[in-house]
């Protein structure tokens, strides 16, 4: 009887278990999906790779951080760094470290943090992550190019979290593109011996020039890409063939005076933007990015409305060089996020810049001579104003666009359009030699009537 009471009690108790077990999978798998969507989020590590020293930026998800730093840190993710910010700072300095030779372990700062808000893109729920700035500085006589990352932030305490690792930049391997990364590494627990390893970062031996290359490259496609840029010089050089008269836009001024002419503008357009290129890349002075880029849209807008009447005939020297002021703003902030040191930022400011010229004198030497050719028609002066319009167009969308922070559908139609703007030389081509021939065919009928 006994045995009998030890049986029922025995299946009830494994009924039981079954039941609870039965009612924790259904609540499982009935839950809202969004609250265990990301259950494990990994973190990202971009590294920026300099001669003299390492960048790295931390996108830490907030749910994972604060299971290992603790004190309740997602409740008020706002305040976050306000209140937290020295303790964040010196917890990531502790699971942070790089080296050579272990004995001899660099130098880790953490030169900054900000909190990121986002929503995933697969359920819209959001999410919060800390932003931390790392600079990893070697030892005296030791490379940037071969060294250990020990690092073990949040996966200390959290065993299943991870660590992306992947190369951002590396001026010396010529890899500046901050919107292309290299394959990710990724830095785990070792689930066989419990241990995290450090990650080996061996890069591709590296120099000067490829750094010089790539930056001349990058110059030459920031005015390839440079929409406004490109809009801005030719707009002011639509009236450099002409001349004045009664002040309005008359006729050709001949091909000597014109050539000279734009030679002097473009001169002056260089030597400004040079100097605040040199200025702001050396961090000498700081420009506001959306100021520069509104002063940029209303110096197409000035342009334009000269093209249409000269309201500084005989100064666009001097106006070039003003405006080319403004544009060198814009053209040194790609440089500021490279963080190079003297040597390297010197011969990336050489490189951007002469990659910068020789794209400009490529879009002249193309569209110039066009320019002159239809200058000795009088078709050249509805040309004029259908360009100087659509600049007016374009610098007002920009200017909305760059004030609001909101695109608008001129803007949009221009920026998806800008792949296409090569087709624009050959149709200038045709619209050239048409009025050449035009003008040829009048001159002959004018001939034949005497």
């Amino acid at each position: 009887m006994l045995n009998t009471f030890l049986i029922r009690s025995s299946r009830r108790l494994i009924n039981r278990r079954l039941l609870i077990f039965a009612i924790f999978v259904a609540f499982t798998i009935l839950r809202p999906s969004g609250a265990y969507a990301h259950t494990t989020p990994s973190t990202m590590v971009f590294m920026d790779v300099n001669p003299g020293k390492v960048s790295l930026e931390l996108q830490m998800p907030l749910s994972e951080l604060e299971l290992a730093f603790g004190n309740n840190i997602f409740r008020e993710p706002e305040g976050l760094i306000k209140k937290f910010g020295p303790q964040l700072k010196e917890y990531l300095k502790a699971h942070i470290h790089a080296y050579t030779v272990r004995t001899n372990p660099w130098m880790v700062e953490v030169t900054g943090l900000r909190m990121d808000k986002g929503q995933y893109p697969e359920n819209g729920l959001s999410y919060w992550e800390l932003n931390a700035s790392v600079e990893l500085i070697p030892q005296q006589g030791e490379s940037t190019r071969k060294f250990m990352l020990d690092y073990d932030v949040i996966m200390h305490q959290v065993i299943n979290h991870a660590a992306l690792v992947s190369v951002r930049t590396d001026w010396e391997a010529g890899r500046i593109d901050t919107n292309i990364t290299q394959e990710a590494m990724a830095i785990s627990r070792n689930m066989q011996d419990n241990l995290i390893h450090p990650l080996q970062i061996d890069l591709k031996q590296g120099g000067w020039f490829n750094g010089f290359k790539s930056m001349l490259g990058l110059g030459m496609d920031h005015i390839k890409e440079g929409t406004d840029h490109l809009l801005f010089l030719l707009t002011l050089l639509l009236p450099a063939t002409l001349t004045v008269r009664y002040k309005r836009w008359n006729g050709f001024g001949g091909t000597r005076r014109s050539l000279v002419n734009i030679l002097k503008i473009v001169t002056a357009f260089t030597i400004g933007h040079s100097v605040t290129l040199i200025i702001g890349a050396l961090g000498i002075l700081y420009f506001p990015a959306r100021i520069i880029e509104v002063l940029i849209a209303l110096s197409i807008l000035i342009s334009a409305i000269h093209a249409i009447k000269p309201i500084f005939p005989g100064k666009e020297v001097f106006i070039a060089a003003v405006f080319g002021l403004i544009h060198g703003m814009a053209f040194a902030q790609t440089l500021v996020s490279l963080n190079l040191d003297g040597l390297r930022m010197g011969l990336s400011i050489l490189g951007f810049n002469l990659g910068i010229e020789l794209m400009q004198l490529f879009v002249i030497a193309v569209t110039i001579p066009w320019l002159i050719i239809m200058s000795r028609n009088n078709f050249y002066n509805f040309f004029r104003l259908c360009g100087a319009g659509f600049a007016i167009i374009a610098s007002l969308a920009w200017m909305l666009e760059r004030i609001s922070g909101q695109s608008n559908p001129v803007s949009a139609f221009i920026q998806s359009e800008t792949d296409r703007v090569t087709w624009l030389v050959p149709l200038l081509a045709v619209l050239a030699l048409y009025s050449y021939f035009a003008r040829i065919r009048v001159f002959t009928q004018k001939q034949n009537s005497i």
